[in-house]
């Protein structure tokens, strides 16, 4: 296990942060409530301009919302297609506590080894025969645990074994140790991932959905208590063809002819969710989502962020 961040002291301070739109900054998330566990999950950070989004961008959404542990898709962190062990290693010193994957976790060859060394690195759990594992507990500095679950869908991808079959093995090892968890499902069609929010409404705290690059506005905690999103985003560059210059994908679609993908790098932003959840039941009672520019951050100054 390891130990997260630790809940901000309970009294009023004011953090430097970049000029934004102070609506950007509106939450409706308890910063103070020892009683609530707050969970920060960052969407897929691709290449070195998501990298440079999350240096920048979280240590203010940890003090912002009282954050007291981070979970970061990886698997395009590395030059936009899969992960290596320097880029990990720099993404989990930045304070990401956890780092899930999906479809490109193995796009960098060293990675079939060194997710067999850091378990804090997960991959999807349906795979039949691979290394590392599909799930992390992880634990607070207050002493709350969290499970973490990683799947990878079937629809319009690689056909593994059943997702909705085997997040239940995998429940069966994770609540021995924590009755908060999270499951980040890496799947391409939304009613794939639709359908797995109900299927887990009530058994897990939060499911969140990854790997189109696109942030949904749908939201919501569902009735026995699971927060849900379809796709919590991208961190990286938005002016983009989901993280990939403009002019090489925009060819392919023109003309039918392979080009080569490079990372963009205009507009980076740092897509996630941040979750509260009651340790005590395992429920959700608030997911909201982020959608931050490093823009915002550029030019310092004060915000009070009071507690009562």
């Amino acid at each position: 296990m390891i130990v997260g961040h630790g809940a901000q002291a309970c009294n009023q301070r004011r953090i430097e942060i970049g000029t934004i739109n102070t609506d950007q900054f509106t939450s409706n998330l308890s910063l103070c409530d020892h009683e609530h566990m707050q969970i920060l999950f960052v969407g897929d950070i691709v290449g070195k301009p998501g990298r440079q989004c999350l240096r920048q961008a979280l240590p203010i959404l940890v003090k912002q919302y009282g954050v007291d542990i981070v979970v970061a898709n990886v698997e395009n962190a590395a030059g936009g297609m899969g992960v290596t062990r320097k880029i990990a290693e720099t993404i989990r010193d930045m304070g990401v506590d956890v780092m899930t994957s999906g479809n490109h976790i193995w796009d960098k060859k060293e990675a079939l080894s060194y997710i067999d060394l850091e378990p804090r690195m997960i991959r999807p759990a349906n795979y039949p025969d691979a290394p590392g594992f599909g799930h992390y507990v992880a634990r607070t500095q207050t002493g709350v645990t969290l499970g973490v679950i990683n799947l990878l869908g079937r629809v319009f991808m690689n056909p593994l074994d059943n997702p909705f079959q085997v997040v239940r093995r995998e429940l069966e090892h994770v609540r021995e140790q924590a009755s908060v968890i999270l499951v980040d499902f890496h799947a391409e069609a939304t009613s794939e991932k639709v359908a797995m929010g109900w299927h887990l409404d009530g058994d897990v705290t939060a499911v969140v959905g990854t790997h189109t690059h696109v942030q949904t506005a749908d939201e919501r905690v569902l009735p026995n208590g699971t927060a849900y999103i379809t796709d919590v985003g991208m961190t990286g560059p938005h002016d983009s063809v989901i993280g990939v210059d403009t002019r090489p994908a925009l060819a392919r679609f023109v003309n039918g002819m392979p080009s080569r993908f490079e990372t963009a790098s205009a507009n980076p932003r740092l897509n996630g969710v941040v979750i509260t959840a009651n340790p005590t039941t395992g429920r959700a009672e608030a997911i909201e989502r982020v959608n931050l520019a490093t823009t915002a951050l550029a030019t310092p100054t004060s915000i009070a962020v009071s507690c009562s």
